[in-house]
């Protein structure tokens, strides 16, 4: 049977049928110890030299490595009518390994390293679907300071145009046929981009941020503050570190607003009000010592009545996911241990690691949105009866393969979940942890059951 990473890249095209066969060989090896360094996912001394040579050579391109990851995440795009564009940017800081070439500032004086930009392809139910687009840069150590500037400079000229440009390059992306819609946070309040022309059935969903004129006399929060309320919603607060998950109870109203072009804009006087539409949740008795939920989405999508503003309440809630996606890559993946001399490298590291990430965050939400599934249409034979074997005390695995829900959960235990009532369902942090034991339960499992030879009889 194929392997998934092979699956996954069999449109790879690095220019060089050995490299995507090694592109492959990487990717198997580090998804099965996500956590581990290089040379202890690869096994062997050659195999590590070969995944340094990998990402040392300048015919391998990281946005070829990309790419062969976004065509599948295409294929399963296909399989729906609507998916959510999440985007959001984070910081892989190498400060402490100040001799690497082409890094640049981050926000503090103490960071030093890359910027990145990723859209996640996330279904309307909040399964991770993979990588549509991935910018990545250095600031200019010259540019430092220039923030102070950024009123008087045009969109082009400013970081917030990487919120349009992944927009834009998420309409290309996705099929025609599916409708798409951005997701992002408070940065992404930006008049441009609600202004950008988009594709039929494209949609903006933006937590808003700014006191915006919505007419000539009206703001923004005040307008929408003296909307009727029209229901309640409940849902999920996700865990922070000071703060365990709870269940949040919010007021929700909605109202229809036009935004006006900002004041300092230097060529106001030619642009229109947009029309969007704003949600507003307010959570109106939170626990004691605790900050309430106060979400302001702004959204393109139509918001008629309660359901269709709980509808965006929840979407905007799947935002969670990118954040994960790049807490997997940095601390999960451990990319910003890697001690590589150049950007380069680095970059193609990265692109190798996001095909990674992304399989551990889809495993983790699609073992809880299709709990059913037959675990051995994502584990190999000898990784489900290992782990059933490990878990159970028992030297006879069973016929039928248990669910993808019940295998994840054992997995998840390996690295350290309990399992209790209280404890909810596991998070990517215990299954990364336990998908290292699980590569050294099955290797011994198959050196134990070792397959039949084809030839014997």
């Amino acid at each position: 049977m194929q392997s998934w990473a092979a699956e996954e890249l069999r449109y790879a095209d690095l220019g060089d049928r050995r490299l995507n066969r090694r592109l492959v060989r990487v990717v198997e090896d580090l998804a099965r110890q996500p956590s581990a360094s290089v040379p202890q996912a690869s096994g062997t001394w050659a195999a590590t030299k070969a995944v340094y040579r990998f990402w040392d050579s300048e015919r391998v391109a990281p946005e070829a490595i990309r790419a062969s990851h976004t065509r599948s995440t295409v294929e399963r795009v296909r399989g729906h009518e609507l998916v959510l564009a999440v985007q959001d940017t984070t910081n892989l800081d190498f400060a402490h390994h100040p001799q690497t070439k082409g890094l640049g500032p981050l926000d503090n004086a103490f960071q030093w390293g890359l910027k990145v930009h990723s859209t996640l392809a996330v279904s309307s139910e909040g399964v991770p679907l993979g990588l549509l687009c991935q910018e990545v840069w250095a600031r200019d150590p010259a540019s430092k300071g220039s923030r102070h500037r950024r009123r008087k400079r045009e969109i082009q000229e400013k970081e917030s145009q990487r919120w349009l440009t992944a927009s834009e390059a998420s309409q290309q992306t996705v099929p025609a046929e599916v409708q798409v819609v951005t997701v992002a946070d408070r940065e992404a309040d930006i008049y441009a981009l609600f202004a950008l022309p988009r594709r039929r059935g494209a949609h903006l969903l933006i937590r808003g941020t700014h006191e915006r004129r919505t007419g000539e006399v009206g703001y923004l929060w005040e307008t929408m503050r003296q909307s009727p309320v029209c229901g309640r919603y409940t849902f999920e607060v996700r865990r922070k570190k000071d703060a365990p998950a709870r269940q949040a109870t919010v007021w929700v109203r909605h109202a229809h607003l036009e935004i006006q072009p900002p004041r300092h804009h230097p060529k106001r006087s030619t642009l229109k009000p947009v029309c969007v539409q704003g949600v507003l949740a307010e959570e109106e008795d939170p626990p004691p010592g605790v900050e309430p939920v106060c979400w302001l989405l702004l959204t393109t999508l139509p918001v008629d009545d309660l359901a269709d503003a709980q509808r965006c309440l929840r979407w905007y809630s799947y935002r969670w996911l990118i954040e994960r996606y790049h807490f997997v890559l940095k601390s999960g993946c451990r990319l910003e241990q890697l001690q590589l001399e150049e950007a380069e490298r680095i970059q193609r590291a990265l692109a190798t690691y996001c095909i990674v990430a992304w399989r551990l965050l889809w495993l983790t939400y699609e073992a809880r949105r299709n709990p059913d599934t037959p675990c051995d249409q994502v584990l190999e034979a000898c990784e489900w009866q290992a782990l059933y074997c490990r878990i159970h005390r028992t030297s006879q695995p069973p016929e039928t393969p248990p669910t993808l829900w019940q295998a994840v959960r054992w997995i998840a235990q390996l690295g350290g979940f309990l399992g209790r009532k209280s404890d909810g369902e596991p998070g990517v942090k215990t299954i990364w942890l336990g998908l290292r034991r699980l590569n050294d339960l099955a290797a011994m499992w198959q050196l134990l059951h070792p397959s039949p030879s084809p030839d014997s009889s």
